[in-house]
């Protein structure tokens, strides 16, 4: 491997959506950073079967707002 061309390989802790947490070897960030998850295979829906509607950047708001005039609900 050439030197000086790869990114930085450290250690973070990330934290899962209920609290808990684990150290690995990651780009991100600095060494020592958190890494908190708004989704995991702990509330993914994929995994738990549990369908709900996560609007972090306003799309559903958005949609709604946009075809308000058509009835839906």
């Amino acid at each position: 491997m050439k030197d000086g061309i790869h990114p930085d390989y450290h250690e973070i802790t990330v934290v899962m959506t209920d609290g808990s947490e684990f150290k690995t070897r990651s780009c991100y960030g600095k060494p020592g950073d958190v890494l908190r998850l708004d989704i995991d295979s702990k509330s993914h829906p994929a995994w738990t079967g549990v369908q709900r509607v996560i609007d972090r950047g306003g799309q559903v708001g958005k949609f709604k707002k946009r075809f308000e005039g058509f009835g839906f609900k």
